[in-house]
C-alpha cells in the first residue's frame, strides 16, 4: 500500500520536528517546508495527501497560503488543517473563509491530530 504523504508548513523548528516524528511513526511519508512561499511551492509541485499549515509564518502567511490552494481548481481538494497559536473566534472564521478543512488550536495532543 503506498503511503499518504503530508506536508508540514511550520516555522518552528521544534513544532515541525515532533510533527515529522510523531506522523513518520504513524506511517506517513512527511515533507516539510518552513515558511509560506516555499510551502506554496511545495503544495504544487507535490499534492500531497494533507497539508498541515501554520498560520504566523514569514514570507507568506498560512491564510494567503490555504486560499491560493483553495480557490485553485486543481489543488482545491487538497484538505489543510491550520495549527495556530492564535485561537480567538475571528481567526477561526478567517480559516473557514480561506477554504481550511479543520483548524488545530496549538498545543495540541499529537492523538488528536492523527484522529482529525
Amino acid at each position: 500500500m503506498k503511503k499518504k504523504k503530508i506536508l508540514i508548513v511550520e516555522d518552528s523548528w521544534t513544532t515541525l520536528i515532533s510533527l515529522k516524528i510523531c506522523l513518520e511513526f504513524a506511517g506517513y511519508d512527511i515533507y516539510t517546508a518552513m515558511d509560506g512561499e516555499a510551502g506554496l511551492k511545495m503544495a504544487r509541485s507535490l499534492k500531497p495527501d494533507l497539508i498541515l499549515l501554520d498560520i504566523i509564518m514569514p514570507k507568506i502567511d498560512g491564510f494567503s497560503v490555504c486560499q491560493s490552494l483553495k480557490f485553485d481548481k486543481e489543488y482545491e481538494n487538497i484538505p489543510v488543517i491550520l495549527l495556530s497559536v492564535k485561537n480567538e473566534t475571528k481567526d477561526k472564521k478567517v480559516g473557514r473563509e480561506v477554504g481550511a478543512d479543520a483548524y488545530l488550536a496549538k498545543p495540541f495532543d499529537a492523538k488528536v491530530l492523527i484522529s482529525v
